[in-house]
């Protein structure tokens, strides 16, 4: 017995069928139409880039949502015996593996209502730490630093911790650490790290978005730490890099010897 043929069995005839399939291929291409336009609306608009691209996964759900409701309306439509026959139908396959499904559009949904985190966000979950670009149905892309894409389903919310290290603001910390021998005059050190932070191009700073320079005692070395935010998210590595190669140049310069394997590194925090 054909897929077709059971379906007739059930009462939905193929004027139906064509009408859903059409929905369906219509809600697809509205929702990718709408997530472009939003996507370059949201790249020349970088204040309210976060915020913006939040309304991609907002849309895709109610367009999707709608779909279904246009396509299951027929459906309500059957016989007792007819709903009895499609409730089993989905019982068995929700009992042959569609449960991770469910609960990672469950997890979706509950991403969209309590907002954990954003599309446009730099997020830590589970280990993996990227940009937010998209957040589908069943799972949320991120974007790393290294530009590779990480599937994180949805449904890892409720097991993992998220960090997010800036909130839905464009505004974001970030935090460069350099070594330097234990001999080194930190004073100095950090007065190096400290210029060469508050004069980079790409530091934000105000009452609210202060920095600082903090100096870290380690066994056979001191580890001094520059926090500081910058304007726009995506200038996080720009930044750290800027402020690393300048300090370090500035250390050359100085005589201020850093160890023989270099601890230099930029995180979050």
């Amino acid at each position: 017995m054909t897929v077709l043929q059971s379906l007739v069995d059930l009462g939905i005839d193929s004027e139906t069928l064509v009408g859903s399939v059409g929905v369906l291929v219509a809600a697809y291409v509205t929702a990718r139409l709408f997530g472009y336009v939003l996507s370059a609306v949201a790249e020349r608009t970088p204040r309210r880039r976060i915020s913006i691209k939040m309304l991609i996964p907002i849309m895709r759900f109610l367009i999707y949502g709608i779909a279904a409701f246009l396509v299951l309306g027929p459906v309500l439509n059957l016989s007792t015996a007819q709903l009895l026959a499609v409730s089993g139908l989905l019982g068995a396959a929700l009992g042959f593996g569609l449960k991770d499904l469910f609960a990672g559009v469950i997890g979706g949904l509950v991403l969209i209502t309590e907002r954990p985190y954003q599309v446009g966000d730099k997020v830590t979950i589970d280990g993996d730490y990227g940009e937010v670009t998209d957040i589908g149905l069943r799972a949320t892309t991120l974007t790393t630093p290294d530009d590779s894409a990480v599937r994180v389903p949805n449904a890892t919310l409720f097991t993992a911790n998220v960090s997010n290290a800036n909130d839905g603001h464009p505004e974001m910390m970030v935090v460069v650490e350099l070594a330097v021998t234990a001999s080194t005059d930190v004073d100095r050190a950090s007065e190096i790290v400290k210029e060469a932070m508050v004069t980079s191009k790409y530091v934000y700073v105000d009452d609210d978005h202060p920095f600082a320079v903090l100096v870290e005692d380690e066994s056979y070395y001191r580890t001094i730490r520059g926090k500081g935010y910058v304007a726009d998210l995506r200038d996080e590595f720009a930044f750290a890099s800027d402020v690393t190669e300048r300090s370090m140049a500035a250390f050359a310069s100085e005589g201020i010897e850093m160890p023989e394997v270099p601890l230099c590194a930029s995180e979050n925090r």
